[in-house]
């Protein structure tokens, strides 16, 4: 894991992300159809099924990403705050992982079954959508990726400081970190949430591509940072 291979990993998901997050904001009306009815949701996933899956892989491998590129940042670093940086980044990546895989892995079934002409299993197979919903995906991959990849983020700031980049990499991590958090509270209806938690995770896309941009930019032999110093 040395600073190329980090820089490339960082590039790849941000990008893949932002270009899965788009199509499926075209072929499903992502995320905003995740608020409407079941019958709903899942009628649109069927109607283009094959597409949303695969697309849901995508988000889900460039989720994955982070578990080696928090394992390579961490090697930028020997202080306390990225020691701990390195298990969150590890586990934001897990949780994410395992709450957008729903949809290519479950998904399908209980879209299937929810069609069924059997009443039973059509109604079994909205309950099971519904609890994976709640379960997997507001609160393990959206709640938990939340709080996270914010929280992996405000480590990564305090264990570089401005050493690394300067004063616009600590405000534009840190000001992307807060907006994500924000997303916590979205179950609640707060107002303006959502979109707080969207604008967040735009600029962070940006601050990962800055981050690359300097792991590249800087020399390959450069030593790891002993402590946090500002």
């Amino acid at each position: 894991m040395n600073r190329k291979l980090t820089a490339a990993l960082l590039i790849a998901a941000a990008v893949l992300t932002n270009v899965a997050f788009t199509v499926l904001g075209t072929v499903f009306d992502y995320p905003d159809v995740l608020k409407k009815p079941t019958d709903e949701i899942l009628t649109a996933f069927r109607a283009g099924q094959g597409p949303i899956a695969g697309w849901f892989t995508v988000l889900a491998l460039s989720a994955a990403l982070f578990a080696p590129i928090a394992v390579g940042v961490g090697r930028l670093s020997r202080s306390a705050a990225m020691r701990a940086a390195v298990p969150v980044g590890i586990a934001a990546a897990v949780v994410q992982v395992a709450g957008l895989s729903r949809w290519p892995l479950l998904v399908p079934g209980f879209a299937a079954d929810a069609a069924d002409t059997d009443p039973s299993v059509a109604s079994a197979g909205r309950e099971h959508f519904e609890t994976a919903h709640q379960v997997l995906g507001t609160l393990i991959g959206e709640t938990l990726g939340y709080a996270l990849t914010a929280a992996w983020t405000i480590l990564v700031i305090v264990a570089l400081g401005r050493t690394l980049a300067g004063r616009w990499f600590t405000v534009l991590g840190g000001v992307s970190a807060a907006l994500i958090a924000a997303g916590v509270v979205s179950p609640l209806h707060v107002p303006g949430v959502d979109f707080a938690n969207f604008i967040g995770y735009v600029l962070w896309s940006g601050w990962l591509l800055a981050f690359a941009v300097v792991l590249l930019r800087s020399p390959a032999d450069r030593p790891v940072l002993a402590g946090s110093p500002r």
